[in-house]
């Protein structure tokens, strides 16, 4: 699931993803926004096994999957899919401009 909140300086709005996985070892936020790039959003867990990371996104449509543990997995929290060139589903979230 995602919350997003305005940044009005920048232009850009923080995005929260989580994902409850309290067995999960390793989560990842993967998406367009960071290329696909496994280094660069890890999620930290928190004491009731939700993962979390923090983004700032300027306004647009972005694609987004969770690398759990070395697995692909969809957000829970989001109904909003798109089908990807693999032939999965990607979630999605658009940013608003204000």
């Amino acid at each position: 699931m995602s919350r997003i909140k305005s940044n009005q300086k920048s232009g850009r709005r923080r995005v929260i993803f989580s994902l409850k996985s309290p067995e999960a070892s390793e989560v990842i936020l993967m998406g367009d926004f960071n290329q696909w790039d496994p280094k660069k959003h890890p999620m930290k867990k928190d004491n009731n096994g939700v993962w979390k990371k923090t983004t700032m996104l300027f306004p647009g449509r972005y694609e987004y999957r969770f690398l759990v543990d070395n697995r692909w997995e969809n957000d829970p929290g989001n109904y909003q899919t798109c089908l990807n060139r693999f032939g999965s589903k990607n979630n999605f979230i658009v940013v608003p401009s204000s």
